[in-house]
C-alpha cells in the first residue's frame, strides 16, 4: 500500500464543500482542515504509484476550488498508534 500526504490550497470560502468532495473520492482515507500555508491535508492510499496520477492530478486537482496541491509520498509507517495519537491532538477522548 502506498500512502501519499497531499497538501491542498483551496478557495477559502469553499473549504467545507471541497473537503467533502475530496473525502468522497475512492482512495482518500482522511481529509483534515488545517492552519498554515495549506487549507486541507488529504491522506491517499493506493496499491500502485500509477494510481496516484489518477487520484491526485486526475481527480483532486480538478475539483472546483482546488487551487494547488503539494504531494509527499510516505516511505514507511513506523507505528499506527503513533499516527493515531498525532492526529488526535486537541480532540476530546
Amino acid at each position: 500500500m502506498i500512502t501519499a500526504i497531499v497538501l491542498i490550497k483551496t478557495s477559502v470560502d469553499r473549504i467545507p464543500e471541497i473537503a467533502e468532495s475530496i473525502a468522497a473520492l475512492d482512495s482518500v482515507s482522511e481529509v483534515y482542515s488545517v492552519t498554515g500555508t495549506y487549507d486541507l491535508i488529504a491522506l491517499v492510499r493506493v496499491a500502485r504509484h500509477e494510481n496516484l496520477a489518477d487520484i491526485i492530478p486526475g481527480r483532486i486537482s480538478k475539483i472546483p476550488g482546488v487551487e494547488g496541491t503539494d504531494t509527499h509520498v510516505a516511505f514507511r509507517t513506523y507505528s499506527q498508534h503513533d499516527l493515531e495519537a498525532a492526529f488526535a491532538i486537541g480532540l476530546d477522548a
